[in-house]
């Protein structure tokens, strides 16, 4: 049984970083795809990043692009986000997200059918 733990999330002021990590156990090399979804008060569940695994090719949402890195690291079996310059608007739970199959589009969390329990960001001003 596959399962995603997230951690390393917490609080920051504006212009700070996190880094947040998954760790996938349970048969993670079947992965195709592995992305960070963020969900903040009152709003949808959005895409942030995501990796597909063989390619390693990375996708990441516009509002993001230059400020956070997805990387993974198949010897650890982990997925990572890499948060700079935060802003308050990145205020939001982080999900980690696994799939067996391409998840495309990468920003469609429908396409994952595996979910870590969240990790808290918070960003003040």
């Amino acid at each position: 049984q596959v399962q995603l733990v997230e951690s390393g999330g917490g609080s920051v002021q504006a212009g700070g970083s996190l880094r947040l990590s998954c760790a996938v156990s349970g048969s993670p090399s079947t992965m195709t795809s592995m992305g960070w979804f963020r969900q903040a008060p009152g709003k949808e569940r959005e895409g942030v990043a995501a990796i597909y695994i063989n390619s390693g090719n990375t996708y990441y949402a516009d509002s993001v692009k230059g400020r956070l890195t997805i990387s993974q690291d198949n010897a650890k079996n982990t997925l990572y986000l890499q948060m700079n310059t935060l802003k308050p608007e990145d205020t939001a739970i982080y999900y980690c997200a696994a799939a067996l199959r391409h998840a495309y589009p990468w920003y469609q969390s429908t396409g994952y059918g595996y979910w870590g329990q969240g990790t808290q960001v918070t960003v003040s001003s």
